[in-house]
């Protein structure tokens, strides 16, 4: 009788176990997933930071963005910008043009490779890479576009960069809540994704 009672009591305390974790599961999926999400989507941010910093050199030299990729690996590869440097030092009393013109300081403009200038001390800065949206094992590339804006009867440059999360979460267990989650973005008519820049504003934010 009390093996047989014992054996019930084993039983029960197994079934509490076993529906504790399921319920402990079903919560902390939704944790885990949002988790994901953003980790994820920080290294994203990070590779979408340095195409921003390429098209932005960009354009100062060419005076417009490129909406494509081998353009902006070529302008980092072989690209060059001017780069101005300054003899002397400004007194407390003068304004710098001040002191430039009366010949205290002097300004000397050199030509320096860009890839000698941007990402310096970025270890795993790669820019064969910038292309691709990462956690797609470099088959999803960014799309990239570029254009113009008429804003107070000038043309303004502008370019966008995006690319959804169906694409970096492809390959989490998580599908039915990506789903959702994507399902829900698009009710509330957002991307569901991550865009920097805008082809119809001239801005070079992201939507985060």
């Amino acid at each position: 009788m009390n093996v047989k009672r014992l054996g019930i009591q084993i039983v029960l305390v197994l079934a509490v176990i076993f529906l504790t974790f399921k319920i402990y599961n079903s919560i902390m999926e939704p944790v885990r997933f949002k988790s994901t999400i953003a980790k994820r989507e920080d290294v994203i941010k990070e590779r979408l930071g340095y195409i921003k910093t390429l098209e932005i050199e960009y354009r100062k030299i060419n005076s417009n963005y490129t909406g494509g990729f081998d353009t902006l690996i070529d302008f980092y590869n072989n690209g060059i910008m001017p780069l101005v440097l300054k003899h002397g030092s400004v007194p407390d009393t003068l304004t710098e043009l001040q002191a430039l013109e009366m010949g205290i300081i002097t300004r000397d403009t050199t030509e320096i490779a860009i890839k000698d200038t941007l990402f310096q001390g970025i270890e795993d800065f790669n820019i064969n890479k910038i292309e691709f949206v990462p956690f797609t094992h470099n088959k999803i590339k960014f799309l990239l576009k570029a254009g113009s804006v008429i804003r107070a009867n000038f043309k303004i440059p502008v370019f966008e960069a995006r690319c959804e999360m169906k694409d970096y979460l492809s390959d989490i267990e998580q599908q039915d809540l990506l789903k959702n989650e994507i399902s829900i973005i698009i009710e509330e008519e957002k991307f569901p994704g991550l865009i920097l820049g805008s082809m119809e504003e001239p801005s070079t934010d992201g939507n985060w």
